[in-house]
This record gives structure tokens, C-alpha cells and sequence, in this order.
């Protein structure tokens, strides 16, 4: 959805809302907020990161066969999760989705 004057419009279907300044109060929005860029996680315990599971790193200049993964659904919501991982050793990050 977008504002367009006083009304929110959806961008795929067209439909159309008023706007409500109450409402708008309560929202959370990445407008006007800044990129700090990555975020130091050198002093955090493994542990307290997430998961880990056995994968073989693709960087073959690691033997790494521990992963940190995350699965997000970032295709059609038909489709399989996609997931990342990040290895232990070296930090290399990849992802594997089914096709």
C-alpha cells in the first residue's frame, strides 16, 4: 500500500483506503531511519546466534561441516522456504532452495 493524498492504495488490485491519522500514529515504517551496516556479532555466544546444523561449506579453502542456518519464505507462498547458512569456521554464507 501507498498514500496518495488521503487514501492508501494498493498497488496490485487498486484498492483504496482512507487515510486515518490515529492509525498511522501506531505504524512502524522504515522511512527517514538509517543503515547503521552490519552489526558486530564477535563478542556473541555461538549458542545465543542460532542454530546449527551439518553442512559441508562450499569454500574450498574450509573444512567447515557446521552451519548456522535461517529458512525465510521469500517466494510465492505456495513454494518451499529458501535457506541460509552461514559457516562456523570461515563465515562463508550460501543458500539452497528445492527446486
Amino acid at each position: 500500500m501507498h498514500t496518495e493524498e488521503d487514501s492508501w492504495i494498493c498497488r496490485s488490485c487498486g484498492h483504496e483506503e482512507r487515510r486515518d491519522a490515529a492509525t498511522e500514529a501506531a505504524m512502524t515504517t522504515t522511512e527517514g531511519q538509517s543503515d547503521d551496516g552490519p552489526v558486530d556479532m564477535s563478542e556473541v555466544e555461538d549458542a545465543e546466534i542460532g542454530p546449527t546444523t551439518d553442512a559441508r561449506c562450499p569454500n574450498p579453502d574450509c573444512d567447515g561441516e557446521r552451519a548456522r542456518y535461517e529458512m525465510k519464505q521469500i517466494r510465492a507462498a505456495d513454494e518451499s522456504e529458501t535457506r541460509f547458512f552461514t559457516c562456523v569456521e570461515c563465515g562463508k554464507k550460501w543458500r539452497e532452495d528445492d527446486n
